[in-house]
């Protein structure tokens, strides 16, 4: 009889554990652990944002300033969901090269964040005031770069070639890496300008412009067009392109274009992730972005 009441117990035990074993497994898929957030922001300081050239509204640099907002507001949820203690988020801004104006290069150092770095006192600090920081400097950059009237531009190809493992991708696998690009969808800079029979560094007019029907995915399968791939592992990294916008409103299909080739550009390197946005008003590019980073 006692026996039977020892093994009844024992019996009961490794039911319940099974149980709770059970539940914490079924808890855990649906709560998948909120990773920490490694942001890299590049921005594009070429003519697209030139209010005079090319006037909207918002201007585009406006738009530019709505839309950091947005990221800064998730980064900030990010903490809340880790709490102070957790979290260890990094944001940061980028230029491809580095500006000319030496200024830009100073306040873009104080838009450079790594909570892993910092104590609770620091990390409170950063969600307090990290949205109005963000806003205030790239207000300054942009004032600046408009009235100096000097367009550095970016070179996204080159840094998507050489920098972005070593800039945007952290090494630690609890890191979720995103890299989020501000660009008109022209990939040009004049220090990369090099051709690989009809793959380019760059996209210009002046090679997408015989693409520019309704048949242009299969002309441009056809002719084997597109960037020149020099990366090939980045499924790490998850990229957002936001800001894409055509030259000339005659030929909008430019965007069409432009977000096909940069697509299979994507594609090749093995990017885990990524989506591909015209310029919008604020309010429509904030959902998309929210629908982006919520997964």
């Amino acid at each position: 009889m006692k026996r039977l009441v020892i093994y009844s117990t024992l019996l009961l035990l490794f039911s319940c554990g099974n149980n709770n074993q059970s539940n914490s497994s079924t808890n855990n898929q649906r709560k998948p652990q909120e990773k920490q957030l490694n942001i890299s922001i590049l921005l594009d300081l070429s003519d697209r944002i030139n209010p005079t050239k090319y006037p909207a509204t918002p201007e585009h640099f406006q738009r530019d300033i709505e839309i950091v907002k947005t990221i800064t507001e998730y980064f900030k949820q990010n903490m809340e969901k880790l709490t102070a203690w957790r979290a260890k988020g990094k944001i940061r801004i980028f230029f491809s090269p580095a500006p000319a104006n030496s200024a830009i290069n100073n306040i873009a150092e104080s838009l450079n964040i790594d909570c892993s770095r910092l104590d609770n006192k620091g990390r409170k600090e950063v969600y307090d005031t990290i949205t109005e920081l963000f806003s205030q400097n790239l207000s300054e950059i942009y004032k600046q770069t408009i009235a100096t009237n000097s367009w550095d531009g970016s070179d996204i190809w080159r840094f998507l070639k050489d920098d972005v493992k070593d800039y945007c991708i952290d090494k630690d696998s609890t890191y979720r890496n995103v890299l989020i690009i501000f660009t008109d969808g022209y990939i040009y800079h004049k220090q990369s300008m090099y051709r690989n029979q009809n793959r380019y560094s760059y996209l210009l007019q002046q090679n997408i412009n015989k693409y520019r029907s309704t048949n242009y995915k299969e002309e441009i399968e056809k002719d084997k067009f597109g960037l020149i791939t020099e990366q090939k592992d980045l499924s790490n990294l998850e990229i957002l392109v936001l800001e894409v916008n055509a030259e000339d409103s005659r030929n909008k299909i430019d965007e069409d274009i432009l977000k096909y080739v940069i697509s299979n550009w994507f594609e090749e390197m093995n990017v885990s992730k990524y989506q591909i946005f015209s310029s919008d008003l604020p309010a429509n590019t904030r959902k998309r972005i929210e629908n982006f980073l919520n997964k």
